[in-house]
């Protein structure tokens, strides 16, 4: 990977982006164990497709979409009247793992970001929970 290349051109830009967000969201509908974070949205996932897309342009290093639409996302904040547990964060990331699989070309490149994505699922739990083990 070169200094100039990011997360965002090594995934396939934008196309690849929105194919992401669509089948994270095809997942969290259809996986069982997703139902109780699928339970926590809307009916209507138009703006959470929106706001994801948006979020993960410039997390992955692209456009800062969702800096320019909405600010600063203050991803705790913004998800702190959700109620966040372990299993919550195992879910969003079952969802998300599948999806890169599907979209991600390069498996070394989807564990690589899945394992990005597992410490900002921990970092919004919010939730009190006695310790794994």
């Amino acid at each position: 990977m070169s200094d100039d290349t990011t997360f965002y051109d090594l995934v396939g830009g934008h196309p690849a982006v929105v194919r992401l967000v669509d089948r994270f969201y095809t997942h969290m509908d259809t996986l069982p164990e997703a139902a109780g974070i699928r339970a926590l949205h809307d009916d209507d996932l138009t703006g959470d497709r929106h706001k994801l897309a948006a979020f993960l342009s410039g997390w992955l290093g692209g456009p800062p979409l969702y800096w320019q639409e909405y600010g600063h996302p203050r991803l705790r904040q913004r998800h702190m009247h959700l109620p966040i547990d372990r299993a919550a964060a195992r879910a969003w990331l079952l969802c998300m793992g599948r999806a890169l699989d599907e979209v991600v070309e390069d498996p070394r490149l989807a564990r690589h970001l899945l394992e990005r994505f597992a410490t900002v699922a921990d970092h919004l739990r919010n939730v009190e929970e006695p310790p794994e083990g």
